[in-house]
């Protein structure tokens, strides 16, 4: 039996039906032509990308996040952003939360214990946010008038198949966070 290819791998947050579909009419409305939107089923906040890893890997990663410690929390995308070098539009918060960063803290503190590099562009010390579209072309953006926000109760593992004209996700495994308060 050969080896598998390695998996491409990340943990990330997933919003609600409902901001996903203010994020993509969002998107939508911001985005130039040559843009390519991301759909409303694939958004997502990453929180660590880990890259390719074996199968085998799978299961440590799935056995440390199961270690992690959270709170669950509102989440609140209050910025718009566009970084040219890359062509991404996306919606952030202007303030993290403290249960977001000390998620990302727990989160990279388990990934790094155990061995795996996580990728500079996440992480606690890079701006949370969510894509909206790539390959945009932007000279400036409006004010983002109402927030969008969900309740962050749960974290995923993910996993990432490329395609020519975008990714697919697969959801590995769902991480609960505590609800505030409780034991």
């Amino acid at each position: 039996m050969g080896d598998l290819p390695p998996r491409r791998v990340f943990f990330a947050l997933w919003p609600g039906d409902e901001a996903a579909a203010h994020l993509a009419a969002l998107a939508h409305n911001l985005a130039g032509r040559g843009s390519r939107l991301i759909p409303a089923e694939s958004l997502h906040m990453t929180l660590a990308f880990i890259g390719a890893v074996t199968s085998a890997r799978i299961g440590q990663l799935e056995s440390l996040a199961a270690e992690v410690s959270g709170e669950a929390f509102d989440l609140r995308l209050d910025r718009l952003g566009f970084w040219p070098q890359r062509g991404i539009v996306w919606a952030g918060c202007r303030q993290s939360p403290e249960p977001l960063k000390c998620l990302f803290k727990s989160l990279a503190d388990g990934l790094s214990g155990a061995g795996f590099a996580i990728d500079d562009r996440t992480g606690p010390v890079r701006v949370p946010h969510v894509s909206l579209a790539r390959h945009a072309r932007c000279r400036s953006l409006p004010r983002l008038g109402t927030p969008i926000g969900w309740h962050v109760s749960e974290f995923a593992l993910i996993e990432s198949h490329l395609h020519p004209t975008a990714a697919r996700y697969e959801t590995l495994a769902v991480f609960p966070l505590q609800d505030a308060g409780a034991e």
